[in-house]
């Protein structure tokens, strides 16, 4: 990341800037730099929206190596989308598609889906 990359994404007023920057530049983010990419969406991201995308992506290329900044990004998600207009998305990408018929499982092992869960599906907990 040169220093012009990391001055253009300090001063963005919203994530899209970092969430393209991670998805144009995956292959050369290495545990510092995605954290310091991951800092910077999540500051500038008011709404949750780019939280989730790239939270969605970097589970898609790999969520072994990425688990860490998928975590933030999810909780990011979780506080910012108040409206609860991006934070469903994650529930497919991340716990499958048969997310629902193990919802009582998932709740009570991972949080971050408890409390989007709960957000979406309110009735159901």
């Amino acid at each position: 990341m040169t220093n012009d990359d990391l001055q253009r994404l300090e001063n963005a007023t919203d994530g899209l800037a970092a969430y393209e920057y991670i998805a144009n530049h995956i292959d050369q983010l290495d545990g510092p730099a995605i954290q310091k990419v991951t800092d910077l969406l999540m500051r500038a991201d008011l709404n949750g929206q780019f939280c989730v995308s790239a939270a969605r992506y970097l589970t898609a290329i790999d969520p072994v190596a990425y688990a860490e900044p998928i975590d933030r990004l999810v909780k990011g998600a979780i506080e910012r989308d108040r409206e609860r207009r991006y934070i469903g998305d994650l529930l497919e990408s991340l716990w499958g598609k048969d997310y629902k018929e193990h919802a009582s499982e998932l709740t009570a092992n991972d949080d971050n889906f408890r409390r989007i869960y709960k957000r979406v599906f309110p009735d159901r907990l």
